[in-house]
């Protein structure tokens, strides 16, 4: 397990709340928890799918499959399912470039100001 992956506790959890892939153009599914590892790597770190780490399979087959399920609601589902168990609150945290104040000398400007 690499840092960062989703720990057998939270896998108790969210585990069941992710929809089985088998049966898809009759080709097995490969396991959830891998391709969730994938998913929340590449989201924490902020990498290019391309660029994902090899052992959380192929970058396309994680990639379709976080599209496929963010298309299908699963993950609405899951912060709904994670609120109401009360173990995380329903707000979204962003930070914006647009709140965040260069040095005037970073945006170009020359002499005293």
């Amino acid at each position: 397990m690499g840092r960062g992956d989703v720990s057998d506790e939270e896998w108790s959890i969210i585990g069941m709340l992710l929809p089985s892939e088998r049966g898809r153009k009759a080709r097995p599914s490969h396991d959830n928890r891998r391709f969730l590892n994938g998913m929340l790597h590449v989201l924490r770190v902020g990498c290019p799918w391309r660029d994902m780490h090899e052992r959380y399979g192929k970058w396309n087959s994680v990639y379709v499959r976080f599209r496929r399920w963010a298309e299908q609601g699963v993950w609405d589902e899951v912060l709904a399912t994670l609120v109401d168990l009360g173990l995380t609150d329903d707000w979204q945290h962003m930070i914006d470039s647009t709140i965040v104040r260069g040095h005037s000398q970073a945006a170009g400007a020359k002499g005293d100001l």
